[in-house]
């Protein structure tokens, strides 16, 4: 087993790689089913490795959401397989590997393992599925691994191997490791050197930055390019780099990405996608390129990548030739093929002759055979080789990586054999000996892996694995060698346990590598100091490593100090109707003090009055409290003993939270000069209250002051007093509310779930905790002005709100009182609306509330748009974790209101996505859709229809409709319904059947007229399968279907001359190409080749003839034709997003 590089344990590690979320409520019990699982290499003392194969069988028949294999030792740890066979709410298979007795492990658990999973292919076992990772379990991620693994319609189809005999083979390679291993190490202290921070999928950058920053002269470059103070890295490419390169250079840890993925205009999502690392290399250099124009760097990305070479076409017989120079930053080089890198570059040389009916037309000399080929003019001081490790593989119709073994040299001589690589123009007194610099390496398969770098920073004996954040020291061996690829043989460890050798593809192999020109090398690694970058780089930079510092600093001190917070009535005033409605203040914005938890609060008072400008005589503190009602107040004033304590001493007895933080409300009184005056004498018959004033004509909020009131005295006593602090009249009458607002808060749900253990008789009971945040309700209660404060329950630090008598009621006012305000800004919601087919650009906004229900919705959303009817409007949610619209769109009136919406788990979105119908949504929903492609009786023609009927309706409803939208072939057609997967029949649907169950996501629903000799069969007439096939030579010559399978009708007695007779007339292929096909008799997979004079019924059994799709007449020969588009969507595949940089 070939194992990798731990990554650091607070990453989320790997491309595409996440545990596993199953998207149901609660956990699901575990179900059985009919599986057989054995372990290689397991010892008594059980090593620290070793392979898992579990066989699941009847495995197309599991009708089971997930499905856990037995359990397996390795490292002295439990593990199993959890896979999803039919997707975890995705199109692919999803598996991970599972911790198996998390549930009972102590607190604090964690383990590290390196993994890889696999699916078998068990007909060449070449094409197995198989990708690693690495991961750090814990109890909050116990299980980890690929949702989209592969896909399910290259899984399930019985022709790629992965299921034989409906059997599916999945493989586990695990080796576990001390956690200690990977925490002691310092990359920086071992190795000089620090890595970069994976963003989520981020390895492919990672592993070229690094890459591209050992290049010293194109750092110089970079530093060198023109940036300002005001520059935002965020906002800069140029900026970012230099702050990245910089980082890199002076950091004694490793360094984030997230400021350059920024300045690339990526979101969340975008670093959670892996890209290729060619094609990033390509994009970015060209943004750089042009970045650097008009600069006094511009030209350098030119000077160090830029080579040339020169096409040509050389007439044999006449005096003509045809060049074209072209310019390359990198070259690609064949893998299949090639043993090295000199055959590659003897392939790209190679001449081709142009010949017979492809004779190159010479433009005075007609047609001509010709030589064409290519030759280099020039080779670049850096050199990149980029390895073609993937290819389209079109006899698989699929992305395949090329695994093979693949050597490159620690020189390269590109002036060998007498320089046949070089065109007569080039300039033979340039040496292009090259010396390796670096090797970017792709661990995993076609549908994602994992990147990291060997490199050779001043091209010294000593090498270096660059693997996010992690840098080791490596040999030459590690870097070159064990990077070529090929088949391993791995050792075997344990004597007497499956003693035969087993021998394993290598996942791991170069995909990239960087030579640099000897005669250019003490150009390219020069010497690169601070007097490179430029002085506000620098001090920009050093100021943000002062303040990481100082962070850390006080972290690290955090136990010595205590956080006071002190809120103001300017606070207040500043606050209240912009941020605060409900409460007096945000502690986030107010002053806070660091103050040393030694420190006498009387000090610290000293230091309140040098900050505010109130003497220490005039200040009064008051201590903040949750109540019980669950608001926050300011509780009670600090009492003379109290302040007489140390800091720490009082947040010990104001916190029971125990945390670092005191929060403090601080009452100064001003006198008639609006200077600050001792406070007031308080008794324990006064009671503080804070009074917030509603204008209903502006819908505005605002804090007026506060003051003391006796709690036996009575609201109507003290108008005049409110009316003065409103600059009202003292007569105005006046409305007084409570509003009572309270934190939000959590509830605990306790599930209780019978687990089925396989290596336990017994059940075991595991209880989940399942926190929930709830939202608080708004209490806004009217207040009597005739009752007591002490009867209407008002205490210290209570908020009235109040607004004329007059204004209440009002009609002109949307919301006329305190109340209704209130409600409509607790619920009030601006939604970021984004058209389906664009989701990543928002397209308008909308204020709405969270309580409006479905039909509010969409009626706002309709007449945004100018839409008449809302009902052709139709939303989909979106999922916070992916930034991306859920898969499922909301069902007509789905969901009661806008919240419900919004909610995506316990996390809250403002955005919503919409598209408008042609018809109504209610009417949409009552309707199925399917896409059926018509295949004409008598033209090669075949067109789509989507089909909408009710999903009551039957396969002959489906066909009756189809009628009148085609051409028959005569008004008495009839038609039928197949279902094609693949380039084979696997079903005719009876008439009867109900559509609501019938798929057309991944098979091809094809409609045809049945033809009249169907009809009318004999009663010893055979209705067999017939499809066209090819064998791939590159696959051990493994039967490849193609084209369109069809029905015929086969006699008794009738030979296969007389079979083919009828087949050339029903494709219509003419007679040299007809001769050239062979025709064979097929049974699960394998051609038997038939002779003319063979009877062609004696082969085919009799049995259903519907469903003897694994036995066929195979017609083979190449596939010429071209490819219809309507297949795309049985031969679906997950390619890469392009990489884009948007800034």
């Amino acid at each position: 087993m070939t194992l990798m590089a731990p990554p650091p344990l607070d990453q989320e590690d790997d491309e595409m790689l996440v545990p596993h979320n199953d998207f149901v409520d609660g956990p699901q019990p575990m179900e059985a089913a009919e599986a057989a699982s054995t372990v290689d290499a397991q010892a008594v003392d059980d090593p620290p490795s070793g392979r898992f194969t579990w066989t699941i069988e009847n495995f197309s028949r599991l009708n089971t959401k997930k499905l856990y294999s037995d359990i397996f030792f390795v490292g002295g740890y439990k593990w199993r397989i959890l896979i999803f066979p039919k997707g975890n709410n995705v199109d692919h298979l999803s598996m991970y590997l599972d911790v198996a007795d998390s549930a009972t492990l102590p607190y604090g658990w964690s383990r590290y393992a390196q993994f890889s999973l696999a699916v078998v292919n068990q007909i060449h076992n070449k094409y197995t599925v198989r990708k690693d990772t690495q991961h750090q379990f814990n109890s909050r991620e116990s299980d980890w691994g690929f949702t989209s693994f592969m896909p399910l319609g290259e899984l399930y189809d019985p022709t790629r191997g992965f299921l034989v005999n409906d059997t599916c083979i999945v493989e586990a390679d695990v080796a576990a490791r001390r956690v200690d291993d990977y925490w002691l190490h310092d990359s920086k202290k071992e190795t000089g050197y620090v890595g970069l921070k994976n963003q989520g999928a981020t390895c492919y950058m990672n592993s070229l930055l690094q890459t591209l920053y050992h290049i010293p002269y194109f750092r110089k470059a970079v530093y060198h390019m023109p940036t300002t103070e005001n520059d935002m890295p965020s906002g800069s490419i140029p900026l970012a780099l230099q702050s990245l390169f910089y980082k890199l250079q002076y950091s004694d840890t490793s360094v984030a990405t997230k400021e350059l993925t920024k300045s690339f205009g990526w979101d969340t999502y975008d670093s959670f996608m892996q890209h290729d690392v060619q094609e990033l290399n390509r994009v970015l250099c060209e943004k750089l390129e042009d970045k650097m124009k008009g600069t006094v760097v511009e030209g350098t990305i030119q000077q160090l990548f830029e080579g040339h070479h020169m096409n040509y076409i050389e007439c044999i017989n006449v005096d003509y030739k045809s060049t074209r120079k072209e310019s390359f930053y990198d070259l690609q080089l064949d893998v299949k093929g090639c043993k090295d890198v000199y055959a590659s570059f003897d392939k790209y040389v190679e001449v081709e002759r142009l010949e017979g009916d492809n004779r190159y037309h010479a433009e005075q000399y007609g047609l001509q055979d010709a030589r064409k080929g290519v030759l280099f003019i020039d080779f670049p001081p850096v050199l990149q080789l980029q390895l073609k490790r993937f290819e389209y593989d079109f006899m698989r119709d699929t992305m395949v990586k090329i695994n093979d073994r693949y050597e490159f040299p620690l020189q390269l001589d590109l002036d060998r054999e007498n320089g046949k690589y070089l065109s007569p123009e080039a300039d033979r007194s340039v040496r292009n000996l090259y010396t390796l610099h670096s090797v970017l390496v792709h661990s995993g398969g076609v549908h994602g892996g994992h990147y990291y770098a060997y490199i050779r920073p001043t091209l010294s004996d000593q090498w270096f694995k660059f693997d996010d954040e992690r840098v080791t020291k490596e040999d030459m061996k590690r870097a070159l060698e064990e990077q070529y690829g090929g088949e391993e043989e791995l050792p075997q460890t344990n004597p007497g346990f499956n003693n035969t050798p087993f021998k394993f593809t290598k996942y791991s192999n170069a995909y990239m590598l960087v030579y640099i020109r000897e005669s250019d090398k003490d150009k390219i690694i020069c010497n690169v100091d601070e007097k490179d970058i430029a002085e506000h780089l620098r001090i920009r930079l050093k100021k943000e490593q002062e303040e990481k510092e100082q962070k850390r600093k006080e972290k690290a001190e955090a136990h010595l100090y205590t956080v006071i917070k002190v809120a103001r009535d300017e606070d207040l005033v500043e606050q209240i109707g912009r941020d605060i409605y409900f409460d007096l203040v945000d502690h986030e914005k107010v002053r806070s003090f660091r103050i040393q938890k030694l420190t006498p609060f009387n000090v610290f008072k000293e230091e309140v009055a040098k900050e505010f400008g109130v003497p220490v005589q005039n200040q009064r503190f008051w201590l903040w409290a949750k109540r019980q009602n669950h608001t926050y107040r300011p509780n009670r004033p600090l009492t003379l003993q109290e302040e007489a304590q140390s800091v720490g001493q009082l947040r010990e007895v104001s916190n029971k939270a125990n945390n670092a933080e005191l929060k403090l409300f601080l009452e100064v009184e001003l006198g008639q000069d609006l200077r600050p005056v001792p406070p007031p004498e308080r008794t324990k018959e006064d009671i503080l209250l804070f009074f917030k004033l509603y204008d209903p004509f502006k819908e505005e909020f605002r804090y007026v002051g506060r003051m003391y009131v006796r709690s036996a005295g009575k609201p109507m006593e003290i108008l005049a007093r409110i009316n003065k602090m409103a600059a009202f009249g003292p007569d105005e009458e006046i409305e007084l509310y409570e509003v009572v607002y309270p934190e939000c808060g959590y509830y605990v749900l306790m599930h209780l779930v019978s687990k089925s253990i396989l290596y336990a008789p017994h059940l075991t009971y595991v209880f989940y905790l399942q926190e929930i945040k709830f939202e608080p309700n708004v209490m806004c209660e009217h207040i009597d002005k005739k009752l007591t404060f002490r009867t209407s329950q008002l205490e210290d630090g209570d908020i009235l709100c109040f607004q004329k008598s007059s204004e209440v009621g009002s009609e002109q006012c949307r919301y006329p009182d305190v109340p209704s305000f209130l409600e409509y800004v607790h619920n009030r919601q601006v939604v970021r609306f984004r058209s389906l087919e664009k989701p990543k650009e928002d397209e308008f906004t909308l204020e709405l509330s969270k309580l409006h229900n479905y039909d509010d919705v969409v009626e706002r959303v309709a007449q945004h748009l100018g839409l008449d009817d809302p009902s052709k409007i139709r939303l989909t949610s979106h999922n916070c974790y992916s930034q991306q619209p859920k898969p499922q769109p909301i069902k007509y009136r789905g969901v009661e209101h806008l919240l419900d919406m919004l909610v995506h788990y316990n996390q809250t979105s403002d955005i919503l996505y919409y598209e408008v119908l042609d018809i109504p949504l209610p009417e949409l929903q009552g309707l199925k859709t399917l896409k059926v492609a018509f295949h004409h009786a008598t033209k090669d023609e075949v067109v789509i229809h989507t089909i909408r009927l009710p999903k009551q309706s039957t396969v002959g409803d489906v066909l009756d409709d189809l009628k009148t939208k085609v051409e028959l072939s005569h008004p008495n057609a009839e038609l039928r319904l197949l279902e094609v997967f693949y380039h084979k029949i696997y079903k005719i649907f009876p008439l009867s059947d109900k559509i609501e169950n019938i798929n057309d996501q991944y098979w091809t629903l094809r409609a045809e007229e049945i033809p009249e000799e169907e009809k009318n069969l004999g009663p010893h007439d055979r209705l067999i399968h017939v499809y066209h096939f090819m064998k791939d030579t590159a696959q051990n010559q493994q039967v490849q279907n193609f084209g369109e399978p069809f029905f015929l009708v086969i006699h008794e007695d009738e030979t296969l001359a007389e079979v083919k007779v009828r087949i050339q007339k029903k494709l219509q292929v003419p007679d040299e190409e007809f001769a050239k096909w062979r025709f064979a008799f097929l049974s699960l997979g394998r051609p038997e080749y038939l002779q003319d004079s063979d009877v062609v019924s004696t082969r085919f059994q009799r049995r259903d003839v519907y469903g003897a799709w694994e036995q066929y007449l195979g017609l083979e020969h190449s596939d010429n034709a071209p490819k219809r588009s309507y297949t795309a969507n049985q031969n679906r595949h997950t390619f890469e997003k392009p990489v884009k940089i948007y800034n």
